[in-house]
C-alpha cells in the first residue's frame, strides 16, 4: 500500500469577477480538500489567481488654472483682454470633452482723445 492517499478535491468554482469595473484587474478561484488531512500531506493548490482586463477606465480632460488676464490690447477706447489655460491630459476612452481655452472678456481704457497722435509723441519724448 502507498504511504499516501492521493489527494480528494472538489472541483474548481467559477472564476469570480474581475477586481475592478474598468482596467486590469484580478480574479480568483478556489477549490476545497474533501480528504481528512491526517490521511496525507495534500500539496494542491486551492486558490488560483489571474489577471482580467475589462475595457479602458475613461480618462477625463484635465486642465491647468486659468493664466492672469492679459492687458488690454489697446491703449485707449474699447479693447479686449484673454486669458488661456493649457491641457494637461487629453480625454480618452470616452472621457469628458476639454471646455474651452481661451476667454475674452471686454475691457475699456481711459477714452480716446483727438489728437492723441501728439500726446503718443510728447509721451516718448519725456520718457
Amino acid at each position: 500500500l502507498p504511504d499516501t492517499i492521493p489527494c480528494l478535491l472538489s472541483p474548481w468554482s467559477e472564476w469570480s469577477d474581475c477586481s475592478v469595473t474598468c482596467g486590469k484587474g484580478m480574479r480568483t478561484r478556489q477549490r476545497m480538500l474533501k480528504s481528512a488531512a491526517e490521511l496525507g500531506d495534500c500539496n494542491e493548490e486551492l486558490e488560483q489567481a489571474e489577471k482580467c482586463m475589462l475595457p479602458e477606465c475613461p480618462i477625463d480632460c484635465e486642465l491647468t488654472e486659468w493664466s492672469q488676464w492679459s492687458e488690454c490690447n489697446t491703449s485707449c477706447g474699447k479693447g479686449h483682454m484673454i486669458r488661456t489655460r493649457m491641457i494637461k491630459i487629453e480625454p480618452q476612452f470616452g472621457g469628458t470633452a476639454c471646455p474651452e481655452t481661451v476667454q475674452r472678456t471686454k475691457c475699456r481704457v481711459r477714452k480716446c482723445l483727438r489728437g492723441a497722435g501728439m500726446e503718443k509723441r510728447r509721451w516718448k519724448e519725456a520718457r
